[in-house]
């Protein structure tokens, strides 16, 4: 077994927990749709995450070429895959009890800490591919890097509802745009 399948083990499970996460949260609200008050908003972030999941997996593929594994290139991999779960943690409600949910006031009451750990990722993505590389990511890939970031900082301090829509429906076609742009190829 080479170093990176030994590796990839521990990342499977972090990102097969937060697929599970999410997946289990909006089964739950399904199964309990008449305690929630659902909202869109929430739910869209969900979808987002989702297929940053998917992309995640999809671009740590190319981690199978790095033959000089040190502590510290997988720890920031390990980082990555971590903030990640935290962010499926967050995206939907762990629990529907008795009380009706209302995901709106959800969203808003853990909205700084959900684009909190965003922002984090996606510096531990350019640190990863820095450590890793030993170059920062291609100027297409840093610019939506920089572009998600500065969504995130303004989503954790503007807490209007039309400005948190209109910056989720960004991010979603911008995120949508780098996986079609950089990710169409598995390589």
């Amino acid at each position: 077994m080479d170093a990176f399948s030994y590796l990839s083990v521990l990342l499977s499970i972090i990102i097969g927990l937060g697929l599970t996460q999410i997946l289990t949260a909006v089964g739950r609200i399904i199964r309990h749709r008449d305690r929630v008050r659902v909202d869109w908003l929430p739910l869209l972030w969900a979808g987002v995450l989702l297929v940053i999941y998917v992309q995640v997996w999809w671009s740590m593929f190319g981690l199978r070429n790095v033959r000089d594994w040190t502590f510290a290139s997988f720890l920031i991999v390990l980082a990555q895959a971590g903030t990640l779960y935290l962010m499926a943690a967050l995206v939907l409600p762990e629990q529907i009890d008795e009380q009706h949910v209302d995901l709106a006031a959800y969203y808003d009451e853990h909205r700084r800490w959900f684009f909190g750990f965003l922002l984090v990722t996606l510096v531990v993505s350019v640190i990863k591919d820095v450590i890793i590389t030993g170059a920062l990511p291609r100027p297409l890939n840093l610019g939506f890097h920089v572009f998600l970031a500065a969504a995130s900082v303004s989503a954790i301090f503007v807490r209007r509802r039309r400005y948190q829509e209109v910056d989720g429906l960004t991010s979603a076609a911008a995120f949508a745009s780098y996986v079609g742009l950089l990710f169409a190829r598995l390589g």
